[in-house]
C-alpha cells in the first residue's frame, strides 16, 4: 500500500516547519520546552482520542511532524515517554478517571514520565521481573530495582511492571502500576555513567514505594498484556524521525571520508554506499508498514533488527574514516579534565548498545521466527 503525502499534509508541513523555525532553541530548558510544545498544541497528535488538551491529526501528518522536528534545532524531547508510550496505553486500557487525571498534564507538557520495566537479570526477558508490589490498604507497596531507566532523574511519574502475585509463573501475576517519583526515602535514582561519559540512564530503587489502588492499569495480574500493548506503541512514526537523525549522521561520516581521503579506498567506499542504500530501504520499509492497516505481528521487531545493526556499523565507519586520530582525545586532556568525546567517538561508543537495549537482536529474531514465520517455539531453558 502506498504511503504518500497530500496537499493538506504539505500545508501542515509548512505550518510545523514555520513554528519550529520561530520557536526551536537547542539550548532551551527541556522541561520548559515541553510546556511550550504543549501550549502550542504539538503534544498528543497521534492519540486515538482528543479532548485532553491535545489535537489529533492523520497518520501522514504525524509523520510530517516527527520528520520536521528531527530536522529542526529543537532539543531532545523529555516528554516522549508520556506522550508516545503511556498515553496510548491509557487510551487502550485505562479507566476514564485515569485518562482524565493523567492525559491533560502530558498534553500540556507539565508531567514527565519514565518506564519501569528492565531489571538486573530481566532486561530483554521481561517475564523475569522480580520487583514486588504487595497490596496495602488503599494501594500497593513496591519493593525492588529497575535499571536502564531513561529520564528517571527528571520524571514526575513512572509506570512500573511489578509482580503482585508471589511465586507466579513468568507471564502471570504481573501488574501495571502508575507510581509517583516524589517519594523521598522510598524511591532512589542513581545515574549510570556510560562509556560516553554521559548519564542518560538510571538505576531506580523502590523501598516500599506507594502506588494508589486506582492507579492500577488493567486487572491485577493482567499487567503482561498491558505491558506488551505498550511495547507495540514504542515504534512506528518515531522510526521515521529516527531515520532523519541517522541521515544527518551518515552525511557527516561521508563528508569526513571525503576530507580525509578515506573515500578513495574502493572497499570503504562500497561500505559507505551500502549504508546509504540500507537507510533508504529502512525508510521504504517503515513507510510500507505504516501504510498498512490491521495487526502486523513482528513489524516492530523487524524495524529494530534493521536499524540497530545499521547504526552500529555506522559508528564503526565514523571512527574508521577518521583514521588513527579517532582513537585519541584532545591533546589538552589530563587526569583532572572532564571526560569529553567528539561526535564520531560518541556515535561509535553509544551505538555498541544498539543491538542490546530495547530488546536484543536475539530476542527480535525469536519474535520474528515464532510470531511471523510460525516456527516452533524455542525450548524452555535453551541457551
Amino acid at each position: 500500500m502506498d504511503f504518500g503525502f497530500t496537499a493538506e499534509d504539505e500545508a501542515f508541513r509548512s505550518e510545523a516547519r514555520g513554528w519550529l523555525s520561530a520557536h526551536a532553541d537547542p539550548d532551551a530548558d527541556r522541561r520548559e520546552w515541553e510546556r511550550t510544545l504543549g501550549a502550542a498544541g504539538w503534544i498528543g497528535l497521534g492519540w486515538r482520542e482528543a479532548g485532553y488538551g491535545n489535537r489529533t491529526v492523520p497518520l501522514t501528518q504525524q509523520v510530517v511532524w516527527a520528520e520536521e522536528y528531527a530536522r529542526s534545532p529543537a532539543p531532545p524531547r523529555s516528554g516522549h515517554i508520556g506522550e508516545n508510550l503511556l498515553a496510548p496505553t491509557l487510551i487502550a486500557h485505562g479507566t476514564q478517571e485515569q485518562k482524565a487525571r493523567f492525559l491533560p498534564p502530558v498534553a500540556a507538557g507539565e508531567e514527565l514520565w519514565c518506564q519501569g520495566y528492565s531489571e538486573p537479570g530481566a532486561g530483554s526477558d521481561l517475564a523475569g521481573v522480580r520487583t514486588a508490589a504487595v497490596r496495602d490498604g488503599d494501594g500497593y507497596r513496591i519493593t525492588g530495582q529497575k535499571i536502564w531507566t531513561s529520564l528517571a532523574h527528571e520524571a514526575d511519574w513512572c509506570f512500573v511492571l511489578a509482580r503482585t502475585q508471589a511465586g507466579s509463573r513468568p507471564h502471570h501475576g504481573l501488574s501495571f502500576l502508575l507510581v509517583p517519583m516524589d517519594q523521598p526515602g522510598r524511591i532512589e535514582v542513581r545515574p549510570i555513567r556510560q562509556l560516553t561519559g554521559t548519564s542518560d540512564f538510571n538505576e531506580v530503587f523502590f523501598d516500599g514505594a506507594h502506588a494508589r489502588a486506582e492507579h492500577l492499569v488493567g486487572d491485577e495480574g493482567g499487567g503482561w498484556q498491558v505491558a506488551m500493548s505498550l511495547l507495540g506503541f514504542e515504534r512506528g512514526v518515531a522510526t521515521l524521525a529516527q531515520q532523519i537523525g541517522f541521515a544527518a549522521e551518515l552525511g557527516q561520516v561521508l563528508r569526513t571520508a571525503v576530507e580525509t581521503g578515506a573515500a578513495d579506498d574502493p572497499v570503504l567506499r562500497d561500505r559507505l554506499v551500502r549504508q546509504w542504500a540500507e537507510l533508504r530501504t529502512m525508510r521504504w520499509n517503515a513507510l510500507r508498514t505504516l501504510g498498512r492497516t490491521g495487526a502486523q505481528p513482528g513489524a516492530a521487531a523487524v524495524a529494530k533488527l534493521l536499524w540497530a545493526g545499521w547504526h552500529q556499523r555506522l559508528g564503526e565507519l565514523a571512527v574508521e574514516v577518521r583514521g588513527a586520530g579517532a582513537t585519541v582525545g584532545p591533546s589538552e586532556w589530563t587526569t583532572t579534565t572532564p571526560y569529553e568525546l567528539d561526535a564520531a567517538q560518541r556515535l561509535f561508543l553509544f551505538s555498541r548498545a544498539d543491538t542490546v537495549y530495547g530488546g536484543s537482536d536475539q530476542i527480535q529474531r525469536t519474535i520474528i521466527a515464532e510470531r511471523v514465520l510460525g516456527l516452533p517455539r524455542e525450548p524452555k531453558g535453551a541457551v
